[in-house]
Protein backbone atom coordinates (compact mmCIF):
# COMPACT_ATOMS: atom_id res chain seq x y z
CA UNK A 1 0.00 0.00 0.00
CA UNK A 2 1.57 3.73 -1.11
CA UNK A 3 1.87 6.25 1.41
CA UNK A 4 1.56 9.79 0.52
CA UNK A 5 3.36 12.98 2.40
CA UNK A 6 1.92 15.76 3.78
CA UNK A 7 3.80 17.80 1.05
CA UNK A 8 2.67 15.93 -1.81
CA UNK A 9 -0.49 15.69 -0.57
CA UNK A 10 -0.45 19.77 -0.30
CA UNK A 11 1.26 20.01 -4.18
CA UNK A 12 -1.80 17.76 -5.18
CA UNK A 13 -4.17 20.22 -3.51
CA UNK A 14 -2.32 23.17 -5.23
CA UNK A 15 -2.47 22.15 -8.64
CA UNK A 16 -6.20 21.57 -8.36
CA UNK A 17 -8.15 24.05 -10.53
CA UNK A 18 -11.27 25.53 -8.42
CA UNK A 19 -13.76 23.49 -9.90
CA UNK A 20 -12.17 20.07 -8.89
CA UNK A 21 -14.00 19.09 -5.30
CA UNK A 22 -12.50 20.25 -2.03
CA UNK A 23 -9.98 17.34 -0.28
CA UNK A 24 -10.92 16.84 3.65
CA UNK A 25 -7.99 17.53 5.63
CA UNK A 26 -6.74 14.78 7.38
CA UNK A 27 -6.15 15.30 11.13
CA UNK A 28 -8.43 12.26 12.76
CA UNK A 29 -9.30 9.00 11.90
CA UNK A 30 -12.49 9.95 10.84
CA UNK A 31 -11.35 12.66 8.37
CA UNK A 32 -8.65 9.96 7.12
CA UNK A 33 -11.76 7.68 6.33
CA UNK A 34 -13.19 10.32 4.41
CA UNK A 35 -9.94 11.32 2.77
CA UNK A 36 -9.67 8.09 1.83
CA UNK A 37 -13.57 8.10 -0.26
CA UNK A 38 -12.49 10.83 -1.79
CA UNK A 39 -10.02 9.74 -3.25
CA UNK A 40 -11.80 6.57 -4.39
CA UNK A 41 -14.19 8.89 -6.11
CA UNK A 42 -17.11 8.58 -4.41
CA UNK A 43 -19.62 11.37 -4.77
CA UNK A 44 -22.55 10.11 -3.03
CA UNK A 45 -23.25 7.69 0.43
CA UNK A 46 -26.33 6.57 1.78
CA UNK A 47 -27.02 5.83 5.41
CA UNK A 48 -28.19 6.66 8.92
CA UNK A 49 -26.93 8.61 11.64
CA UNK A 50 -25.67 7.56 15.07
CA UNK A 51 -23.93 7.83 18.00
CA UNK A 52 -20.72 5.25 17.18
CA UNK A 53 -20.54 6.74 13.72
CA UNK A 54 -21.19 10.00 14.20
CA UNK A 55 -17.59 10.83 13.94
CA UNK A 56 -17.62 10.23 10.22
CA UNK A 57 -20.38 11.97 9.50
CA UNK A 58 -19.08 15.40 11.03
CA UNK A 59 -16.10 14.64 8.89
CA UNK A 60 -18.50 14.39 5.72
CA UNK A 61 -19.69 17.84 7.48
CA UNK A 62 -17.22 19.47 5.33
CA UNK A 63 -16.80 17.34 2.15
CA UNK A 64 -18.28 17.45 -0.99
CA UNK A 65 -19.70 13.35 -0.84
CA UNK A 66 -23.21 14.07 -1.07
CA UNK A 67 -25.06 12.20 1.91
CA UNK A 68 -28.52 11.21 1.64
CA UNK A 69 -30.08 10.18 4.75
CA UNK A 70 -32.23 7.04 4.79
CA UNK A 71 -35.33 6.50 6.64
CA UNK A 72 -34.02 2.86 7.48
CA UNK A 73 -30.58 0.88 6.90
CA UNK A 74 -31.26 -1.82 5.64
CA UNK A 75 -32.53 0.97 2.62
CA UNK A 76 -29.21 2.73 2.69
CA UNK A 77 -27.63 -0.69 1.80
CA UNK A 78 -30.20 -1.39 -0.93
CA UNK A 79 -29.91 2.05 -1.99
CA UNK A 80 -26.09 2.02 -2.40
CA UNK A 81 -26.48 -1.43 -4.41
CA UNK A 82 -28.62 -0.22 -6.86
CA UNK A 83 -25.97 2.96 -6.88
CA UNK A 84 -23.42 0.73 -7.58
CA UNK A 85 -24.83 -1.88 -10.41
CA UNK A 86 -26.14 1.98 -12.31
CA UNK A 87 -22.77 3.41 -12.10
CA UNK A 88 -20.58 0.58 -12.02
CA UNK A 89 -19.00 1.92 -9.10
CA UNK A 90 -19.43 0.46 -5.36
CA UNK A 91 -21.95 2.22 -4.07
CA UNK A 92 -21.32 3.68 -0.36
CA UNK A 93 -23.39 2.97 2.62
CA UNK A 94 -22.92 3.97 6.71
CA UNK A 95 -24.40 2.86 9.56
CA UNK A 96 -24.16 3.30 13.50
CA UNK A 97 -23.34 0.18 15.73
CA UNK A 98 -25.72 -2.51 17.08
CA UNK A 99 -28.55 -2.30 15.72
CA UNK A 100 -27.21 -0.28 12.94
CA UNK A 101 -25.39 -2.63 11.51
CA UNK A 102 -27.30 -5.18 12.13
CA UNK A 103 -30.38 -3.47 9.94
CA UNK A 104 -27.30 -3.34 7.40
CA UNK A 105 -26.82 -7.25 7.33
CA UNK A 106 -29.94 -8.09 4.85
CA UNK A 107 -28.74 -5.39 2.16
CA UNK A 108 -24.99 -6.85 2.31
CA UNK A 109 -26.43 -10.10 2.02
CA UNK A 110 -28.37 -8.97 -0.96
CA UNK A 111 -24.93 -7.33 -3.26
CA UNK A 112 -23.03 -10.44 -1.80
CA UNK A 113 -25.49 -12.87 -3.49
CA UNK A 114 -25.47 -11.00 -6.80
CA UNK A 115 -22.04 -9.72 -6.53
CA UNK A 116 -22.72 -6.27 -6.47
CA UNK A 117 -19.96 -4.08 -5.55
CA UNK A 118 -20.52 -2.17 -2.02
CA UNK A 119 -18.56 -0.63 0.38
CA UNK A 120 -20.64 -0.36 4.23
CA UNK A 121 -19.23 1.46 6.77
CA UNK A 122 -19.98 0.71 10.65
CA UNK A 123 -19.19 2.33 13.52
CA UNK A 124 -18.27 0.33 16.52
CA UNK A 125 -17.78 0.79 20.55
CA UNK A 126 -14.60 1.92 21.44
CA UNK A 127 -11.78 -0.57 21.37
CA UNK A 128 -11.07 -1.18 24.75
CA UNK A 129 -15.01 -1.72 25.60
CA UNK A 130 -15.47 -4.45 22.47
CA UNK A 131 -16.81 -7.66 23.64
CA UNK A 132 -17.87 -5.92 27.22
CA UNK A 133 -21.56 -6.25 25.64
CA UNK A 134 -21.37 -2.17 26.12
CA UNK A 135 -24.54 -0.07 24.52
CA UNK A 136 -25.07 -0.60 21.26
CA UNK A 137 -22.66 -3.17 20.86
CA UNK A 138 -22.33 -5.96 18.00
CA UNK A 139 -19.68 -8.33 16.68
CA UNK A 140 -19.90 -6.63 13.36
CA UNK A 141 -17.27 -8.47 11.41
CA UNK A 142 -18.58 -11.66 13.12
CA UNK A 143 -21.91 -11.50 11.66
CA UNK A 144 -20.76 -10.06 8.34
CA UNK A 145 -18.03 -12.47 7.65
CA UNK A 146 -20.00 -14.87 6.13
CA UNK A 147 -21.79 -12.14 3.65
CA UNK A 148 -19.08 -10.00 2.37
CA UNK A 149 -15.99 -10.28 0.28
CA UNK A 150 -13.75 -9.24 3.26
CA UNK A 151 -13.84 -7.10 6.19
CA UNK A 152 -12.22 -5.06 8.23
CA UNK A 153 -11.72 -3.82 11.61
CA UNK A 154 -9.76 -0.77 12.14
CA UNK A 155 -7.62 -0.55 14.85
CA UNK A 156 -5.54 2.31 13.93
CA UNK A 157 -6.33 6.11 12.89
CA UNK A 158 -3.24 6.02 11.10
CA UNK A 159 -3.95 3.20 8.80
CA UNK A 160 -7.47 3.49 8.61
CA UNK A 161 -7.80 5.71 5.90
CA UNK A 162 -5.93 2.64 3.58
CA UNK A 163 -8.17 0.17 4.82
CA UNK A 164 -11.19 2.10 3.70
CA UNK A 165 -9.60 2.68 0.39
CA UNK A 166 -8.65 -0.92 0.13
CA UNK A 167 -12.14 -2.30 0.98
CA UNK A 168 -13.05 0.19 -1.70
CA UNK A 169 -11.33 -1.08 -4.14
CA UNK A 170 -11.51 -4.67 -3.21
CA UNK A 171 -15.07 -4.50 -3.77
CA UNK A 172 -14.82 -3.79 -7.67
CA UNK A 173 -11.84 -6.17 -8.07
CA UNK A 174 -11.94 -9.62 -9.80
CA UNK A 175 -15.42 -10.84 -9.17
CA UNK A 176 -17.72 -7.71 -7.42
CA UNK A 177 -18.71 -8.05 -3.83
CA UNK A 178 -19.34 -6.04 -0.67
CA UNK A 179 -16.82 -5.41 1.97
CA UNK A 180 -16.83 -3.59 5.24
CA UNK A 181 -15.19 -1.71 7.33
CA UNK A 182 -16.32 -1.72 11.20
CA UNK A 183 -14.82 1.67 12.93
CA UNK A 184 -14.46 1.57 16.55
CA UNK A 185 -15.00 5.06 18.13
CA UNK A 186 -11.58 5.54 19.18
CA UNK A 187 -10.23 4.90 15.96
CA UNK A 188 -12.57 8.04 14.55
CA UNK A 189 -11.97 10.31 16.90
CA UNK A 190 -8.21 9.14 17.26
CA UNK A 191 -5.65 11.93 16.07
CA UNK A 192 -3.62 11.31 12.69
CA UNK A 193 -2.37 13.03 9.57
CA UNK A 194 -1.26 10.49 7.91
CA UNK A 195 -2.55 10.85 4.27
CA UNK A 196 -4.35 7.54 3.10
CA UNK A 197 -2.86 6.37 -0.47
CA UNK A 198 -4.94 5.49 -3.42
CA UNK A 199 -7.53 3.40 -3.48
CA UNK A 200 -6.30 -0.29 -4.51
CA UNK A 201 -6.97 -3.80 -3.73
CA UNK A 202 -4.74 -5.78 -1.57
CA UNK A 203 -1.42 -7.19 -3.20
CA UNK A 204 -2.66 -10.65 -2.17
CA UNK A 205 -5.90 -10.06 -4.80
CA UNK A 206 -4.96 -11.06 -7.88
CA UNK A 207 -7.66 -12.59 -9.85
CA UNK A 208 -6.81 -14.01 -13.42
CA UNK A 209 -7.93 -11.88 -15.93
CA UNK A 210 -6.38 -13.36 -18.97
CA UNK A 211 -7.49 -17.04 -19.21
CA UNK A 212 -4.97 -20.22 -20.15
CA UNK A 213 -3.86 -20.34 -23.76
CA UNK A 214 -4.82 -24.42 -23.67
CA UNK A 215 -8.46 -23.70 -22.03
CA UNK A 216 -9.24 -20.76 -24.83
CA UNK A 217 -8.19 -23.23 -27.48
CA UNK A 218 -10.24 -26.08 -26.19
CA UNK A 219 -13.11 -23.80 -25.94
CA UNK A 220 -13.07 -22.46 -29.54
CA UNK A 221 -12.52 -26.33 -30.41
CA UNK A 222 -15.74 -26.69 -29.12
CA UNK A 223 -17.46 -23.85 -30.39
CA UNK A 224 -16.40 -24.20 -33.76
CA UNK A 225 -17.53 -28.17 -33.84
CA UNK A 226 -21.38 -27.41 -32.27
CA UNK A 227 -24.53 -27.96 -34.15
CA UNK A 228 -26.65 -26.31 -31.95
CA UNK A 229 -24.54 -23.67 -29.95
CA UNK A 230 -25.77 -21.26 -27.18
CA UNK A 231 -24.84 -19.05 -25.62
CA UNK A 232 -25.83 -17.93 -21.56
CA UNK A 233 -24.57 -14.63 -20.63
CA UNK A 234 -24.97 -14.11 -16.98
CA UNK A 235 -24.78 -11.07 -14.63
CA UNK A 236 -20.75 -11.18 -15.05
CA UNK A 237 -21.21 -10.24 -18.62
CA UNK A 238 -23.25 -6.98 -17.55
CA UNK A 239 -20.33 -6.49 -14.15
CA UNK A 240 -17.39 -7.10 -16.25
CA UNK A 241 -18.08 -4.62 -18.62
CA UNK A 242 -18.04 -7.55 -21.63
CA UNK A 243 -21.30 -6.28 -22.82
CA UNK A 244 -20.42 -5.12 -26.26
CA UNK A 245 -17.74 -7.78 -26.60
CA UNK A 246 -20.42 -10.28 -26.03
CA UNK A 247 -22.76 -9.07 -28.00
CA UNK A 248 -20.00 -8.83 -30.74
CA UNK A 249 -19.06 -12.48 -30.51
CA UNK A 250 -22.40 -13.38 -30.92
CA UNK A 251 -23.47 -11.66 -34.32
CA UNK A 252 -20.28 -12.18 -35.38
CA UNK A 253 -20.97 -16.42 -35.55
CA UNK A 254 -24.78 -16.30 -35.14
CA UNK A 255 -25.22 -17.90 -32.25
CA UNK A 256 -28.64 -17.49 -30.29
CA UNK A 257 -28.11 -16.13 -26.83
CA UNK A 258 -30.41 -17.01 -23.55
CA UNK A 259 -29.41 -14.94 -20.14
CA UNK A 260 -29.75 -15.10 -16.51
CA UNK A 261 -31.85 -12.84 -15.03
CA UNK A 262 -29.03 -10.88 -13.89
CA UNK A 263 -28.06 -11.07 -17.09
CA UNK A 264 -30.86 -8.90 -18.39
CA UNK A 265 -30.38 -6.34 -20.74
CA UNK A 266 -26.64 -7.96 -21.69
CA UNK A 267 -28.24 -9.12 -25.13
CA UNK A 268 -30.57 -6.54 -26.87
CA UNK A 269 -33.94 -8.52 -26.20
CA UNK A 270 -35.67 -7.67 -30.10
CA UNK A 271 -32.56 -8.84 -31.36
CA UNK A 272 -33.12 -12.44 -33.31
CA UNK A 273 -30.67 -14.22 -31.58
CA UNK A 274 -32.19 -13.40 -28.13
CA UNK A 275 -34.04 -15.83 -26.34
CA UNK A 276 -34.54 -13.68 -23.55
CA UNK A 277 -34.08 -15.32 -20.12
CA UNK A 278 -33.89 -18.54 -18.82
CA UNK A 279 -34.78 -20.54 -15.16
CA UNK A 280 -38.27 -21.02 -12.92
CA UNK A 281 -39.90 -18.52 -14.86
CA UNK A 282 -37.75 -17.53 -17.84
CA UNK A 283 -39.32 -17.74 -21.84
CA UNK A 284 -40.19 -21.43 -23.05
CA UNK A 285 -38.09 -21.27 -26.26
CA UNK A 286 -34.71 -20.11 -23.78
CA UNK A 287 -35.51 -23.14 -21.59
CA UNK A 288 -36.27 -25.18 -24.46
CA UNK A 289 -32.79 -24.07 -26.46
CA UNK A 290 -31.06 -24.50 -22.75
CA UNK A 291 -32.60 -28.25 -22.77
CA UNK A 292 -31.62 -29.38 -26.76
CA UNK A 293 -28.26 -27.40 -27.15
CA UNK A 294 -25.22 -29.53 -27.74
CA UNK A 295 -22.58 -26.87 -26.55
CA UNK A 296 -23.45 -23.90 -24.21
CA UNK A 297 -21.06 -21.44 -23.78
CA UNK A 298 -21.89 -20.36 -20.48
CA UNK A 299 -20.07 -17.04 -19.40
CA UNK A 300 -20.32 -15.25 -15.88
CA UNK A 301 -22.77 -17.46 -14.43
CA UNK A 302 -22.76 -19.29 -11.43
CA UNK A 303 -25.85 -21.66 -12.26
CA UNK A 304 -27.99 -20.74 -9.77
CA UNK A 305 -31.18 -23.26 -8.72
CA UNK A 306 -33.55 -20.85 -10.16
CA UNK A 307 -31.79 -20.76 -13.56
CA UNK A 308 -30.81 -24.93 -14.05
CA UNK A 309 -34.19 -26.26 -12.45
CA UNK A 310 -32.87 -30.25 -11.73
CA UNK A 311 -28.93 -29.98 -12.18
CA UNK A 312 -28.99 -33.27 -13.35
CA UNK A 313 -31.38 -32.77 -16.12
CA UNK A 314 -29.88 -29.05 -17.08
CA UNK A 315 -29.08 -28.75 -20.64
CA UNK A 316 -28.43 -32.41 -20.85
CA UNK A 317 -27.31 -32.85 -24.32
CA UNK A 318 -24.22 -30.14 -24.18
CA UNK A 319 -20.94 -29.91 -23.47
CA UNK A 320 -20.29 -26.98 -21.27
CA UNK A 321 -17.90 -24.11 -22.05
CA UNK A 322 -17.95 -21.91 -18.59
CA UNK A 323 -15.89 -18.93 -18.55
CA UNK A 324 -15.50 -17.38 -15.08
CA UNK A 325 -13.61 -15.08 -12.88
CA UNK A 326 -14.01 -16.79 -10.18
CA UNK A 327 -12.49 -20.24 -10.66
CA UNK A 328 -14.77 -21.40 -7.48
CA UNK A 329 -17.63 -21.34 -9.73
CA UNK A 330 -16.40 -23.61 -12.12
CA UNK A 331 -17.65 -26.95 -12.11
CA UNK A 332 -19.85 -26.42 -8.51
CA UNK A 333 -22.87 -26.90 -9.69
CA UNK A 334 -22.86 -27.92 -13.47
CA UNK A 335 -19.84 -29.66 -14.48
CA UNK A 336 -17.68 -28.25 -16.66
CA UNK A 337 -16.59 -29.79 -20.17
CA UNK A 338 -14.27 -26.74 -21.02
CA UNK A 339 -13.04 -24.29 -17.99
CA UNK A 340 -11.95 -21.27 -19.00
CA UNK A 341 -11.22 -18.99 -16.42
CA UNK A 342 -10.52 -15.46 -16.52
CA UNK A 343 -12.32 -11.61 -17.03
CA UNK A 344 -15.25 -12.15 -19.43
CA UNK A 345 -14.43 -9.78 -21.84
CA UNK A 346 -10.57 -10.95 -22.20
CA UNK A 347 -12.02 -14.43 -22.37
CA UNK A 348 -14.89 -13.88 -24.77
CA UNK A 349 -12.08 -12.21 -27.02
CA UNK A 350 -9.68 -14.48 -27.09
CA UNK A 351 -11.89 -17.53 -27.72
CA UNK A 352 -12.68 -15.60 -31.14
CA UNK A 353 -9.54 -14.98 -31.74
CA UNK A 354 -8.90 -18.60 -31.30
CA UNK A 355 -11.64 -19.89 -33.72
CA UNK A 356 -11.18 -20.25 -37.13
CA UNK A 357 -14.62 -20.16 -37.89
CA UNK A 358 -18.45 -20.39 -37.32
CA UNK A 359 -20.36 -23.27 -36.51
CA UNK A 360 -22.58 -24.19 -38.91
CA UNK A 361 -25.82 -23.82 -36.69
CA UNK A 362 -28.39 -22.42 -39.43
CA UNK A 363 -30.79 -25.43 -38.92
CA UNK A 364 -30.24 -24.73 -35.12
CA UNK A 365 -31.02 -20.85 -35.39
CA UNK A 366 -34.55 -21.70 -37.06
CA UNK A 367 -35.42 -24.30 -34.98
CA UNK A 368 -34.93 -21.46 -31.94
CA UNK A 369 -37.33 -19.19 -33.99
CA UNK A 370 -40.16 -21.82 -34.25
CA UNK A 371 -39.60 -22.42 -30.16
CA UNK A 372 -40.78 -18.53 -30.16
CA UNK A 373 -43.76 -18.97 -32.05
CA UNK A 374 -44.64 -22.28 -30.29
CA UNK A 375 -43.78 -20.46 -26.82
CA UNK A 376 -44.83 -17.07 -27.26
CA UNK A 377 -44.82 -14.35 -24.25
CA UNK A 378 -48.62 -13.60 -24.11
CA UNK A 379 -52.00 -13.95 -21.56
CA UNK A 380 -55.47 -13.37 -21.75
CA UNK A 381 -56.97 -10.15 -21.06
CA UNK A 382 -60.86 -10.69 -21.23
CA UNK A 383 -62.76 -7.04 -20.48
CA UNK A 384 -64.89 -8.77 -18.08
CA UNK A 385 -61.97 -9.54 -15.56
CA UNK A 386 -60.14 -7.25 -13.71
CA UNK A 387 -56.71 -5.68 -15.01
CA UNK A 388 -54.33 -7.79 -16.16
CA UNK A 389 -50.65 -6.66 -14.76
CA UNK A 390 -48.70 -7.96 -17.71
CA UNK A 391 -50.82 -5.16 -19.78
CA UNK A 392 -49.14 -2.69 -16.83
CA UNK A 393 -45.73 -3.61 -17.47
CA UNK A 394 -46.16 -3.30 -21.13
CA UNK A 395 -47.80 -0.33 -20.76
CA UNK A 396 -45.37 1.33 -18.94
CA UNK A 397 -42.87 0.04 -21.12
CA UNK A 398 -44.21 1.80 -24.30
CA UNK A 399 -44.84 4.81 -22.07
CA UNK A 400 -40.87 5.37 -21.17
CA UNK A 401 -37.98 5.71 -23.33
CA UNK A 402 -35.68 2.48 -24.22
CA UNK A 403 -33.01 3.47 -21.86
CA UNK A 404 -35.52 3.18 -18.86
CA UNK A 405 -33.91 2.00 -15.67
CA UNK A 406 -36.44 -0.32 -14.19
CA UNK A 407 -36.15 -1.14 -10.52
CA UNK A 408 -38.70 -4.12 -8.46
CA UNK A 409 -38.94 -5.72 -5.07
CA UNK A 410 -39.46 -9.74 -5.14
CA UNK A 411 -42.31 -11.71 -6.11
CA UNK A 412 -45.25 -11.69 -9.22
CA UNK A 413 -44.39 -8.60 -10.02
CA UNK A 414 -40.30 -8.89 -10.55
CA UNK A 415 -41.68 -11.45 -12.88
CA UNK A 416 -43.50 -9.72 -14.65
CA UNK A 417 -41.49 -7.09 -15.25
CA UNK A 418 -38.41 -9.07 -16.28
CA UNK A 419 -40.93 -11.26 -18.83
CA UNK A 420 -43.11 -7.91 -20.18
CA UNK A 421 -40.35 -5.15 -20.25
CA UNK A 422 -38.05 -5.52 -23.11
CA UNK A 423 -34.61 -4.57 -22.19
CA UNK A 424 -32.03 -3.43 -25.01
CA UNK A 425 -29.03 -2.11 -22.88
CA UNK A 426 -27.16 -2.85 -19.35
CA UNK A 427 -27.23 -1.73 -16.22
CA UNK A 428 -31.13 -1.12 -16.93
CA UNK A 429 -32.77 -4.09 -14.89
CA UNK A 430 -32.04 -3.46 -11.16
CA UNK A 431 -33.26 -6.26 -8.69
CA UNK A 432 -32.25 -8.70 -5.99
CA UNK A 433 -32.25 -11.53 -7.82
CA UNK A 434 -29.87 -14.77 -5.64
CA UNK A 435 -31.35 -13.85 -2.18
CA UNK A 436 -35.01 -12.59 -3.30
CA UNK A 437 -35.35 -9.31 -0.91
CA UNK A 438 -38.78 -8.53 -0.40
CA UNK A 439 -38.42 -4.62 -0.14
CA UNK A 440 -35.71 -3.70 -2.45
CA UNK A 441 -37.58 -2.19 -5.44
CA UNK A 442 -38.39 1.59 -3.64
CA UNK A 443 -34.93 2.33 -2.07
CA UNK A 444 -32.99 0.71 -5.23
CA UNK A 445 -34.97 3.47 -7.57
CA UNK A 446 -33.58 5.95 -4.94
CA UNK A 447 -29.82 4.51 -5.55
CA UNK A 448 -30.62 4.44 -9.10
CA UNK A 449 -32.16 8.06 -9.51
CA UNK A 450 -29.14 9.38 -8.01
CA UNK A 451 -26.70 7.28 -10.24
CA UNK A 452 -28.14 8.02 -13.01
CA UNK A 453 -28.34 11.01 -15.50
CA UNK A 454 -30.75 13.36 -15.39
CA UNK A 455 -32.67 12.73 -18.23
CA UNK A 456 -32.70 9.42 -17.41
CA UNK A 457 -36.38 7.38 -16.60
CA UNK A 458 -36.14 5.63 -13.55
CA UNK A 459 -39.40 3.12 -13.01
CA UNK A 460 -39.96 1.10 -9.75
CA UNK A 461 -42.51 -1.94 -10.40
CA UNK A 462 -43.54 -2.86 -7.17
CA UNK A 463 -45.90 -5.36 -5.61
CA UNK A 464 -48.16 -4.55 -2.50
CA UNK A 465 -46.28 -6.62 0.13
CA UNK A 466 -43.06 -5.88 -1.12
CA UNK A 467 -43.65 -1.84 -1.19
CA UNK A 468 -45.37 -2.06 2.20
CA UNK A 469 -41.68 -3.37 3.81
CA UNK A 470 -39.70 -0.30 2.28
CA UNK A 471 -42.59 2.06 2.22
CA UNK A 472 -40.81 4.45 4.73
CA UNK A 473 -38.34 5.08 2.02
CA UNK A 474 -40.71 7.09 0.06
CA UNK A 475 -40.21 10.20 2.35
CA UNK A 476 -36.42 10.30 1.52
CA UNK A 477 -37.57 10.36 -2.36
CA UNK A 478 -39.96 12.72 -1.28
CA UNK A 479 -37.39 14.86 1.08
CA UNK A 480 -34.61 14.39 -1.49
CA UNK A 481 -36.67 15.54 -4.75
CA UNK A 482 -36.26 12.89 -6.86
CA UNK A 483 -38.29 12.08 -9.95
CA UNK A 484 -38.97 8.49 -9.77
CA UNK A 485 -41.93 6.51 -10.47
CA UNK A 486 -43.17 3.77 -8.95
CA UNK A 487 -45.82 1.33 -10.31
CA UNK A 488 -47.97 -1.28 -7.56
CA UNK A 489 -49.16 -4.05 -9.03
CA UNK A 490 -51.48 -4.55 -6.28
CA UNK A 491 -53.13 -8.19 -6.03
CA UNK A 492 -53.61 -7.87 -2.05
CA UNK A 493 -51.79 -10.69 -1.98
CA UNK A 494 -47.49 -11.94 -1.24
CA UNK A 495 -48.51 -13.30 -4.50
CA UNK A 496 -45.80 -15.43 -5.29
CA UNK A 497 -46.50 -17.44 -2.04
CA UNK A 498 -50.45 -17.24 -2.80
CA UNK A 499 -49.31 -19.11 -6.00
CA UNK A 500 -47.27 -21.95 -4.22
CA UNK A 501 -49.78 -22.79 -2.31
CA UNK A 502 -52.32 -22.95 -4.63
CA UNK A 503 -49.94 -25.09 -6.56
CA UNK A 504 -48.15 -27.30 -4.31
CA UNK A 505 -50.06 -26.91 -1.20
CA UNK A 506 -53.85 -27.73 -1.63
CA UNK A 507 -54.65 -24.42 -2.12
CA UNK A 508 -54.11 -23.28 1.75
CA UNK A 509 -53.75 -20.25 1.53
CA UNK A 510 -52.07 -19.41 4.85
CA UNK A 511 -50.28 -15.81 5.84
CA UNK A 512 -50.87 -15.21 2.01
CA UNK A 513 -53.73 -12.52 1.53
CA UNK A 514 -55.00 -9.25 2.84
CA UNK A 515 -58.40 -8.56 4.35
CA UNK A 516 -57.52 -4.97 4.19
CA UNK A 517 -55.06 -2.87 2.62
CA UNK A 518 -53.90 0.24 2.51
CA UNK A 519 -54.57 3.28 0.18
CA UNK A 520 -50.82 3.65 -1.42
CA UNK A 521 -52.51 6.18 -3.11
CA UNK A 522 -53.79 8.61 0.28
CA UNK A 523 -50.08 7.17 1.61
CA UNK A 524 -48.13 8.75 -1.09
CA UNK A 525 -50.14 12.28 -0.96
CA UNK A 526 -49.46 11.84 3.06
CA UNK A 527 -45.55 11.12 2.37
CA UNK A 528 -45.82 14.31 -0.04
CA UNK A 529 -45.70 12.65 -3.17
CA UNK A 530 -48.36 12.51 -5.99
CA UNK A 531 -50.83 9.23 -6.07
CA UNK A 532 -53.08 7.58 -8.67
CA UNK A 533 -55.44 4.88 -8.41
CA UNK A 534 -56.12 2.31 -11.61
CA UNK A 535 -58.70 0.24 -11.69
CA UNK A 536 -59.65 -0.28 -15.48
CA UNK A 537 -57.66 -0.59 -18.30
CA UNK A 538 -59.17 2.80 -19.85
CA UNK A 539 -57.49 4.60 -16.87
CA UNK A 540 -54.02 2.79 -17.61
CA UNK A 541 -52.73 5.43 -20.18
CA UNK A 542 -53.90 8.96 -18.50
CA UNK A 543 -52.41 7.47 -15.14
CA UNK A 544 -48.95 6.45 -16.39
CA UNK A 545 -48.81 9.75 -18.91
CA UNK A 546 -49.93 12.03 -15.93
CA UNK A 547 -47.14 10.09 -12.98
CA UNK A 548 -44.16 10.11 -15.73
CA UNK A 549 -44.72 13.90 -16.60
CA UNK A 550 -44.85 14.89 -12.43
CA UNK A 551 -41.12 16.03 -11.81
CA UNK A 552 -41.17 14.33 -8.50
CA UNK A 553 -41.82 11.13 -6.93
CA UNK A 554 -44.97 9.14 -8.06
CA UNK A 555 -46.88 6.23 -6.49
CA UNK A 556 -49.61 4.62 -8.95
CA UNK A 557 -51.81 1.84 -7.36
CA UNK A 558 -52.47 -0.22 -10.01
CA UNK A 559 -55.61 -2.74 -8.78
CA UNK A 560 -55.10 -6.05 -10.93
CA UNK A 561 -56.20 -9.38 -10.67
CA UNK A 562 -55.52 -11.20 -7.77
CA UNK A 563 -56.29 -14.44 -9.56
CA UNK A 564 -53.22 -14.10 -12.02
CA UNK A 565 -50.49 -16.26 -12.31
CA UNK A 566 -46.70 -16.10 -13.07
CA UNK A 567 -46.28 -18.25 -16.20
CA UNK A 568 -43.88 -20.11 -17.42
CA UNK A 569 -43.07 -21.72 -14.61
CA UNK A 570 -40.59 -24.49 -14.36
CA UNK A 571 -41.47 -26.35 -10.89
CA UNK A 572 -38.53 -26.51 -8.42
CA UNK A 573 -35.73 -29.50 -9.48
CA UNK A 574 -37.87 -29.96 -12.51
CA UNK A 575 -36.41 -30.03 -15.77
CA UNK A 576 -36.21 -26.74 -17.71
CA UNK A 577 -38.08 -28.26 -21.00
CA UNK A 578 -40.40 -29.29 -18.44
CA UNK A 579 -42.04 -25.55 -17.91
CA UNK A 580 -45.82 -25.41 -17.27
CA UNK A 581 -47.63 -22.58 -19.08
CA UNK A 582 -50.89 -23.31 -16.65
CA UNK A 583 -51.31 -24.52 -13.26
CA UNK A 584 -52.71 -27.76 -14.33
CA UNK A 585 -49.39 -28.61 -15.50
CA UNK A 586 -47.52 -28.65 -12.96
Amino acid sequence: MSERTAAAADADASSQSDDDPTQTEVTSGATAVVRALENAGVETAFGVQGGAIMPIYDALYHSDIRHVTMAHEQGAAHAADAYGVVRGDPGVCLATSGPGATNLVTGIADANMDSDAMLALTGQVPSDMVGSDAFQETDTTGVTAPITKHNYFASSPDTVGDTVGEAFALAAEGRPGPTLVDLPKDTSLGETDREPGEARPPETCRPRTDPDDAQVEAAARAIEQAEKPLLLFGGGVVKGNATDVARNFATEHQIPVVTTMPGIGAMPEDDELCLSWAGMHGTGYANMAITHTDCLIAIGTRFDDRLTGGIDTFAPEAEVVHVDIDPAEISKNIHADYPVVGDAGTAIERIGAEMEHSPDAREWREQCLVWKDEYPMDYAAPEDEPLKPQFVVEALDEATPDETIVTSGVGQHQMWAAQYWTFREPRRWVSSHGLGTMGYGLPSAIGARLAADDDETVVCVDGDASFLMTIQELSVAVREDLDITIAILNNEYIGMVRQWQDAFFEGRRMAAGYEWCPQFDKLAEAFGARGWTVDSYDEVADAIEEALAYDGPSVIDFHVDPAENVYPMVSSGAPNGKFALSEDQL
